[in-house]
């Protein structure tokens, strides 16, 4: 695979960042599994300047959020979100992801990021509320591992 075909496959996989693909492969992948490619995109990633890593945060859209209403999320990010139920939340659920999705931004400058595979809204509602208390350093450490093990569960459903 040549380097645009692969920016062009997987370029998507850490949400709008196709920069992170770009540097996996120049760097080399050596192994082309779900794993391998994954743990080729995240050693591209660690080098990266905070502000990059920000970038890669806000790039990710709010949980259950306007643009979520709006239907304007990539494929991925909408099955995600509605395997774990956030398409169907009463409005009272809607309410209370509005006001965490708010505090949380507020308080980090990122929303906030779970991977929700296998994660009903009840569980994600209650990490909501125990990470939105987190310490600034600690939250972005934690979205970043968790913008990790999404790319690993997307590259799990694109290689089988």
């Amino acid at each position: 695979m040549d380097r645009d075909a692969f920016i062009a496959r997987f370029g998507g996989v850490f949400e709008h960042s196709p920069w992170i693909a770009a540097a996996a492969f120049d760097a080399g992948i050596g192994d082309y599994s779900a794993e391998g490619i994954h743990a080729a995109l995240c050693r591209a990633l660690e080098p990266a300047l905070h502000e990059a890593k920000l970038a890669l945060l806000n790039a990710h859209p709010d949980l259950a959020g306007k643009l979520a209403l709006a239907k304007g999320l990539t494929a991925e990010s909408t099955a995600e979100q509605a395997g774990a139920g956030l398409d169907r939340l009463t409005p009272a659920e809607l309410a209370r992801f509005t006001a965490l999705n708010e505090a949380y931004k507020a308080r980090f400058g990122f929303p906030f990021i779970i991977a929700v595979k296998g994660l009903d809204k009840h569980a994600i509602l209650a990490a909501f509320e125990v990470r939105v208390t987190n310490a600034p350093e600690v939250e972005f450490a934690t979205a970043l591992e968790q913008v990790k093990r999404i790319a690993l569960l997307r590259l799990r459903q694109m290689l089988p």
